[in-house]
């Protein structure tokens, strides 16, 4: 009989850099496997600097390594940024387009999101600023006063 090593909770990425690679390639129709991993390079670095916590610990753990690499080597941001700032601070950095760095970034965090998880995906969006749901593809929902 085989039995599991990993310690309970412990999660194990269920795909590899180069299939998440691919899935971004696909998503985000890009030409080149170049270009898609530049858009993850990208986003995942922009949302390093976002994302704090058990959260990040958690997202990180279930992105394959070379992702993960990228996410946790940046250093969190004082001030969260709103979703629509968030775009925008990666357009600046990069000098590309709004909607170009629109199209990266959902690319990107779709992939992410099913990584993630529904759970962990609501949790996320729980700590951070209006606007991130629509860049992972789920509606903003918003509470009434």
């Amino acid at each position: 009989m085989m039995c599991d090593q990993r310690a309970p909770g412990q999660h194990v990425p269920v795909m590899t850099y180069d299939q998440m690679l691919e899935t971004v390639r696909y998503e985000g129709a890009y030409p080149t496997r170049e270009r898609a991993e530049e858009a993850i390079r990208l986003v995942l670095a922009g949302f390093g600097r976002q994302l704090t916590g058990d959260e990040r610990v958690e997202l990180a753990a279930r992105l394959p390594f070379e992702a993960a690499r990228i996410l946790t080597a940046q250093i969190p941001a004082t001030r969260p940024l709103t979703g629509w700032a968030f775009v925008k601070d990666l357009a600046t950095r990069t000098g590309a387009p709004m909607g170009a760095t629109r199209w990266d970034t959902g690319s990107v965090l779709h992939a992410v999101a099913a990584l993630a998880g529904p759970d962990l995906l609501t949790r996320i969006l729980h700590h951070l600023p209006s606007g991130y749901a629509l860049l992972f593809g789920r509606a903003e929902l918003t509470q009434a006063a």
